[in-house]
């Protein structure tokens, strides 16, 4: 195993998928196994003992959830990234998986190409969220859209312009492509993200999304 290699603990209740799973991470250059998991219980346990860099995990699962466990590792182990790894790419299953610490987001179509992507930027601090769940989310809030406009003009607190940038957030886009829409510096985008995850009392890039959809930013 590379020092440099990602480690990654494999979280699936069905043998088959998760040995399935263990077998594709292990061809990806840079990726590491160090252990796989029957349920959420058990990946808490082995993100405890193993301190993995990343978790791939399951949403549905015995004894203990994907969600619960993801909220579990976030609390044991902070330093630890989540990529949900699942067949449901529902708005209660997606906005729930976020809201608990999830980086990243994607259904089992997803390819080799797509998950070594995934572990790479969750690893590297950034959030990915698969293409077709960021539509799922986009049509969740267009059906609820009268729920949308209820919400309060400045939730939290946030400024006219932490709006706009969670805003550009939500829409996908980094702090270079927010900074050049804006006409600030990329310091400037870097305070105000800080700014609303304070407010918010969110994580990570990943909950920010969540987060402009849920208050109506993006529809």
């Amino acid at each position: 195993m590379s020092e440099a290699a990602v480690r990654v603990v494999v979280a699936d209740d069905q043998r088959v998928v998760r040995d399935g799973l263990v077998s594709l991470l292990g061809l990806l250059p840079g990726v590491a196994v160090v252990g796989a998991a029957a349920d959420g219980d058990e990946a808490v346990a082995m993100v405890e003992r193993l301190r993995p860099d990343v978790v791939l995990m399951d949403l549905r699962m015995p004894r203990c959830d994907g969600v619960e466990a993801t909220r579990r590792v976030m609390q044991a182990a902070p330093a630890t990234r989540v990529v949900v790894l699942t067949t449901y790419a529902d708005d209660e299953s997606v906005f729930s998986a976020l809201q608990a610490g999830a980086r990243g987001y994607l259904t089992k179509d997803a390819g080799a190409e797509e998950i070594g992507r995934a572990i790479a930027a969750v690893h590297a601090g950034e959030a990915l969220l698969e293409p077709s769940v960021q539509r799922r989310l986009l049509d969740a809030m267009a059906a609820g859209g009268a729920a949308a406009v209820a919400q309060p003009a400045n939730p939290d607190g946030l400024t006219a312009r932490e709006r706009e940038v969670l805003q550009l957030v939500g829409e996908g886009l980094d702090n270079r492509e927010i900074a050049a829409r804006l006409f600030v510096s990329e310091a400037t985008v870097k305070t105000h993200i800080n700014s609303i995850f304070a407010k918010a009392q969110l994580r990570d890039r990943a909950q920010a999304v969540a987060y402009a959809y849920r208050i109506g930013l993006v529809r």
